[in-house]
């Protein structure tokens, strides 16, 4: 038995290559030569975990139309334009202006320098793909579209870097487009902070946003097996070290609402939960909101960020960090410790098992602090090392920003009290961290995933056309 995890979408790339056909009869071995590293580009291309569409190499304007009709048609959530020597902005202008999709041009010159002593004007033409640049900048921005590249030569690692964040971070803007994020239940009373309008989803980052009801839950809980309940608990039992404290009770009802939980998310196609009920004096609906954690860690884990308290714009926050492939746990402030000069970090809930820093904990809570319920949690503390915090905040008039910060989770003494706490540096005090933090616009809780993410984000902004806003105090 094993955690599987899901697979999402793979990211779309189209591919269009070109260079001036007037060239090609002045200079014979040139287009066999650019060519060439039009067929390296799509290589590397096709590593980098996305599907290529290659619309072939462009020599003129008409050649670049029907590439743009090829791209339109293939429905790309990133088109790469590769000036492999000069060409007219005429050339790209239908590309840039049909698909709808993020377009991004590379200059990738054969090697790092030319040997000047032996080029001729021929071999000089496969090294000027600088030349169009800002010929493209100027007619992109007159065409309203917007101009981003990347320069450098074909095995150049730091070029294929900065590409590859763009890469991913069209992969984000995919997740959005076609995702579909459930939101179950009802408002936490009192947090003003997390309500937020389920049409500004699909109005700035595209997608749907499904309403559910506890009873979609519910019933689903009440047809759940006691053979299948036994085999999440073993599933359980693998993922989690078992503390003392939880009952077989608890666990077993963890279990149930877990596979029911499984359920609902395949039969709504979710790729994204929100969730909270309040309920009263035990009864079934409680119960049922109080049953969640096991099974959205679980969720989480494989790639479909569930949280609770009805936070739907963390949860699409954690579901960028995760498609970044950083994971991202639910997280809360906690703490300040100013001895160690650490903030203190995490969340009652649902965690991200693929960060944690060890064999996460399933301890038994006989109350949920500040809600109603009572069952199992997660504790665990994040993998130590770099990491980001990522929350999705909104401005007065509805716009979303990305809240970011980097720091490193480091080891010390933490909380037993079934919380996913981990203890992070920001390379400064604590307190003016947090006042920083507090400052700017995030809401209470964000997504806290693994490894520095502030460029990944920056391009991620770029492509959903958001502010970000990056904490460094």
């Amino acid at each position: 038995m094993s955690l599987e995890r899901i697979t999402p979408r793979r990211t779309r790339v189209g591919l269009v290559s070109g260079g001036l056909g007037a060239y090609w009869p002045q200079f014979p071995e040139l287009l066999p030569q650019l060519q060439a590293s039009a067929r390296r580009v799509a290589e590397r291309l096709s590593g980098l975990d996305c599907e290529v569409v290659d619309a072939g190499f462009v020599s003129d304007a008409r050649e670049g139309a029907a590439a743009a009709e090829t791209l339109r048609v293939a429905d790309c959530d990133l088109i790469i334009g590769f000036l492999t020597t000069y060409l007219t902005s005429s050339m790209l202008a239908p590309v840039a202006q049909r698909s709808g999709a993020p377009v991004l041009l590379i200059n990738l010159q054969p090697t790092e320098a030319m040997d000047h002593a032996t080029f001729d004007t021929g071999a000089w033409l496969a090294y000027c793909g600088a030349c169009p640049l800002p010929e493209m900048a100027n007619a992109f921005r007159r065409l309203g579209v917007e101009f981003r590249s990347v320069s450098g030569h074909l095995e150049d690692e730091r070029a294929w870097t900065r590409i590859e964040r763009w890469i991913k971070a069209a992969g984000v803007r995919a997740a959005f487009r076609h995702g579909r994020h459930g939101l179950l239940g009802h408002l936490y009373p009192g947090m003003l902070d997390v309500a937020t309008d389920p049409t500004l989803v699909p109005a700035q980052l595209g997608g749907h946003v499904e309403i559910l009801e506890v009873d979609d839950l519910r019933v689903r809980v009440e047809k759940v097996t006691d053979d299948e309940t036994r085999a999440r608990m073993d599933l359980a039992r693998e993922v989690f070290t078992v503390h003392s404290s939880v009952t077989e009770e608890d666990f077993a009802w963890g279990a149930r609402v877990s596979v029911a939980l499984d359920r609902l998310v395949e039969d709504f196609a979710l790729d994204s939960l929100a969730y909270y009920h309040r309920g009263l004096d035990g009864e079934t609906h409680e119960r049922v909101g109080a049953g969640f954690i096991l099974g959205a860690s679980l969720l989480t884990a494989r790639g479909i960020p569930a949280v609770g308290e009805y936070e739907l714009r963390t949860s699409l926050a954690m579901l960028l960090m995760d498609r970044l492939g950083a994971g991202g746990s639910f997280t809360e402030l906690q703490a300040l410790n100013f001895r160690d000069r650490v903030v203190e970090m995490g969340h009652d809930g649902p965690a991200h098992l693929a960060i944690s820093a060890r064999k996460p904990l399933l301890r038994g809570l006989g109350v949920y602090h500040g809600k109603r319920g009572w069952g199992v949690s997660v504790e665990f503390d994040v993998q130590h090392g770099p990491v980001t915090l990522c929350g999705l905040g909104q401005h007065r008039d509805g716009r979303f920003v990305l809240v970011a910060a980097e720091g490193e989770v480091v080891p010390g003494p933490l909380l037993e009290i079934g919380n996913t706490t981990s203890r992070v540096d920001f390379g400064c005090d604590p307190g003016e961290w947090t006042d920083a933090w507090s400052a700017s616009g995030v809401d209470h809780h964000w997504a806290l995933g693994t490894g520095h993410r502030v460029a990944e984000l920056t391009a991620v902004a770029d492509l959903l056309g958001l502010e970000l806003v990056v904490v460094r105090p």
